[in-house]
């Protein structure tokens, strides 16, 4: 059972449950979606004054994976041991999916365009989703390991109307001549000065492993430092999920350690537990004001908060500009005498709280966000979180939760794909590439790749050696 804070482990899925389980049934409309989203994680015993899931949106994000190729062999990965033979998804197909994903959530969607690594798929293919995306009034993401994804196609894709790039840099890649993770902050240097200036909110994701665990706090402070152009930091705990060859997570890894991690790095405390985003052991949310590159709480007032959800009109935020957000905001504010008296409360707290930071940073302000995604192992599934998902994977049949996803990848990425055409019907093949008349089900996989799994495993015992001797 799930206790009233829903912080302790609720029952697991049982295999068979898995096996049956299914992605989540199209609505009828928009305002269906939302009342179901609300109901999912009310019976989860989820919801709040300030849940989010179910009152301002039907869905946190929606991954939509264009590839299963990738050009790092991360330690920690959650494809599976046949994603690699996986032929690249027709674009026709993905196109549905889209419109697909559209139907199910409706407008203002956050989509995120991965795979595999999602620069692998032809450019051409790759602009046309993000467009395609934008065009449908949804807010396409790029999650990318940012090996290929230079600036001249951030510039590209940026046009065609990509509003985030999340770059995944952390020291399971196994990324050559760096040895710890603070090393990798070189990378996200690179990759910082890739996107500056662009119309893009600018995102880091972080595996936490054991190997890294000590040096998140190093990692928060880089990001702090850099806020002026990073948005935000995601955080993932290690899962016992995919192709991975580190097993179950260390106990020492948990929510509330690398919350703790964090705000050691921020040198500032963090509310975590003021917003709620879909179930409290999936995720947690938290940001800050940076002033002369110190750490200021942001969300530290839950009422007043509570009083902003409960009171502004839904309003769409455009990340890509800072001035736009700033100038939504204010508008959204401003249609409510109590919510005006209310900010401008907590503005003046705040601004004295910071009054020197302000004056020495010549009232120079940045946000900078950070999100804890505590993934679950494929064999330990809970139904209640998977029941109040924020984080789905959308297939040809629908979306589902995407640690479900993971648990039984080879069950979507193997089975072919039905293609429409002047001739008719046909359906196309996922391992050959190719089109057959009738489908002959679900392919059965190849023998899964043990050498390259030993070989990984090989290399993180490796690595984990060398850290100890060193």
């Amino acid at each position: 059972m799930v206790s009233s804070g829903g912080l302790s482990c609720g029952a697991h899925m049982a295999p068979h449950e898995v096996h049956l389980a299914q992605p989540t049934a199209r609505p009828p409309d928009y305002h269906h979606a939302l009342s179901a989203a609300r109901h999912r994680v009310t019976s989860a015993n989820q919801w709040t004054e300030s849940q989010l899931m179910g009152r301002r949106w039907p869905i946190g994000c929606v991954a939509l994976e264009i590839t299963q190729r990738c050009n790092l062999d991360c330690t920690a990965c959650y494809l599976s041991e046949h994603s690699e033979a996986v032929k690249d998804i027709p674009l026709e197909e993905l196109f549905r999916r889209i419109d697909l994903n559209f139907d199910h959530y409706g407008p203002n969607t956050n989509v995120q365009v991965t795979g595999g690594d999602p620069t692998l798929r032809k450019r051409d293919e790759l602009v046309a989703i993000v467009r395609r995306l934008s065009q449908k009034s949804m807010r396409p993401a790029l999650l990318t390991n940012g090996i290929r994804a230079k600036r001249e196609l951030l510039v590209e894709l940026a046009k065609a109307g990509l509003v985030d790039v999340a770059f995944h840099v952390d020291i399971t890649q196994g990324r050559k001549g760096y040895g710890s993770e603070v090393a990798l902050n070189e990378v996200r240097k690179e990759y910082i000065e890739r996107a500056r200036g662009l119309p893009l909110s600018v995102m880091f994701n972080t595996t936490v492993v054991d190997r890294n665990f000590e040096e998140i706090s190093e990692i928060v402070e880089f990001f702090v430092r850099n806020c002026d152009v990073v948005r935000l930091a995601s955080f993932q705990l290690q899962a016992d999920t995919g192709r991975t060859v580190l097993g179950r997570r260390s106990d020492a890894i948990t929510i509330q350690s690398v919350q703790e991690q964090i705000e050691k790095g921020a040198r500032s405390p963090i509310s975590f537990d003021t917003l709620r985003v879909g179930h409290a052991r999936c995720n947690r949310y938290g940001m800050i004001f940076v002033a002369n590159n110190r750490a200021y709480d942001a969300l530290d007032d839950r009422r007043s908060l509570e009083a902003l959800l409960k009171r502004m009109p839904l309003l769409s935020f455009d990340r890509r500009s800072r001035s736009k957000v700033i100038a939504t905001f204010v508008k959204g504010i401003l249609t409510s005498p109590y919510l005006s008296f209310k900010a401008a409360g907590w503005l003046l707290r705040k601004a004295w709280q910071a009054k020197s930071d302000l004056w020495a940073a010549r009232g120079r302000v940045n946000k900078l966000s950070f999100v804890i995604h505590n993934f679950m192992d494929a064999c330990r599934l809970e139904r209640d979180r998977v029941d109040a998902c924020a984080f789905m994977a959308m297939t040809g049949r629908g979306p589902i939760s995407m640690c479900l996803h993971n648990a039984k990848r080879d069950a979507f990425i193997l089975a072919p794909v039905r293609l429409s055409g002047p001739e008719g019907d046909c359906f196309w093949t996922p391992l050959s590439g190719e089109p057959m008349e009738k489908s002959a089900g679900t392919h059965r996989p190849p023998n899964p790749n043990r050498r390259a799994a030993k070989a990984r495993l090989k290399r993180a015992l490796a690595a984990a050696g060398a850290a100890v001797a060193g």
